[in-house]
């Protein structure tokens, strides 16, 4: 695949530096990176967003996460391979991305299932992890970026 043009965050240096001092507040906010890596992964999923599925694998990897529980992030809700929080992560994760797709797209449970692991600050980091996801999702999807791993 040949990508339209250069990813556009990429080519406004403010913009690119501005993802990119969000991306280090979201991580420094004490939620596990395994958790906002799976998240980034499920929605990535879910988007079809090979760019960002590739690239989620392979920094998912680097920083020890399993083949076996990667492997399984697509059908999280049957293996037994997640913990309970990670799972609330996962269902906000879907919920919030799939927002055209009912009215309630998160559900008042949904919400309570994941207010039940993570405090305020916690879900504010998880829930940009989802939108920062979603954008970059958005621009590799729409501008074809190729999904490579620069080495």
């Amino acid at each position: 695949m040949e990508a339209r043009m250069t990813n556009p965050a990429f080519l406004i240096p403010e913009a690119h530096q501005a993802i990119v001092m969000l991306h280090k507040a979201i991580t420094s906010s004490g939620v596990p990176e395994s958790t906002l890596e799976l998240v980034h992964l499920r929605v990535s999923q879910i988007n079809g967003c090979a760019g960002c599925v590739v690239f989620g694998v392979h920094q998912a990897t680097q920083r020890g996460e399993t083949d076996e529980r990667l492997h399984a992030v697509a059908v999280w809700r049957e293996s037994p391979l997640f913990t309970e929080a990670e799972r609330a992560a996962l269902a906000l994760g879907e919920a919030a991305t799939r927002i055209a797709d009912r009215p309630d797209a998160v559900t008042d449970e949904t919400w309570r299932e994941a207010a039940e692991h993570y405090d305020e600050k916690a879900l504010a980091a998880i829930l940009l992890m989802i939108g920062v996801t979603n954008l970059f999702n958005r621009l590799n999807v729409v501008t074809k970026q190729p999904a490579i791993i620069d080495k």
